[in-house]
């Protein structure tokens, strides 16, 4: 029967996996809609556009490289380098990790003057999509694009700026981001602990080994 310690560990490990395949599926996903801007892919796509994306996809190359070398560790019982190996992988994903998240939130420090940045340098199409995603016209002051929301100046002046709404909904999203980076490293952290058991049990099984074979040889003479 497996032990408890080890059944939690290779729970949390199967977790901290799972957590690799999900960002590559966010990245996947997300350069495929900045493929096709929509109305309601526009905003995120935005956001992502500007995101640490390949950092991301780094980050869980490096989670699935740490989780096969907990396999070995598994296995080979008497040993405890791979499992050493893998403590010390999982400090990096932390770190990586940590860094992103850190990033995605200082970002939010000045979303305004970074938002700005990013309308200024999208294409006339995009920012009418963006124009008719938040029913505003223009980003911080006149001018603006004629499309079916500000089809005239005297609509677009009856309308708000589009810097309210999408600061509001940049917000939320980077917040949503981080927050999930910030949980992945909570999750990692709890591996490293799990990780330090594993590696304290079978210190002491190793130990207790070496006493019953000490003893079985005293034994005989």
């Amino acid at each position: 029967m497996i032990p408890t310690y080890l059944s939690v560990f290779l729970f949390v490990d199967v977790l901290f996996a799972a957590t690799g395949g999900l960002l590559i599926a966010v990245v996947v996903i997300s350069r495929h809609a900045m493929s096709a801007p929509t109305m309601e892919n526009v905003a995120p796509n935005l956001l992502l556009a500007h995101a640490p994306l390949n950092g991301a996809l780094a980050d869980a190359s490096l989670i699935f490289l740490t989780f096969v070398t907990s396999v070995p560790g598994l296995i080979l019982s008497k040993n405890r380098s791979w499992l050493r190996i893998h403590s010390w992988m999982v400090l990096a994903c932390i770190t990586v990790t940590l860094v992103i998240g850190l990033d995605v939130w200082f970002s939010t420090l000045k979303t305004r003057s970074n938002l700005a940045v990013m309308w200024n340098a999208e294409s006339s199409d995009m920012q009418r999509l963006l124009q008719q995603r938040f029913k505003c016209c223009g980003y911080m002051t006149l001018p603006f694009h004629t499309d079916s929301t500000c089809p005239s100046g005297l609509d677009a002046l009856s309308k708000p700026n589009c810097v309210g709404p999408l600061s509001d909904y940049a917000n939320s999203f980077l917040d949503l981001v981080f927050t999930a980076m910030f949980g992945i490293v909570g999750l990692s952290a709890i591996l490293f602990l799990c990780g330090l058991v594993v590696l304290k049990k079978r210190g002491e099984e190793q130990r207790y080994r070496h006493i019953d074979e000490k003893s079985e040889h005293n034994n005989r003479f």
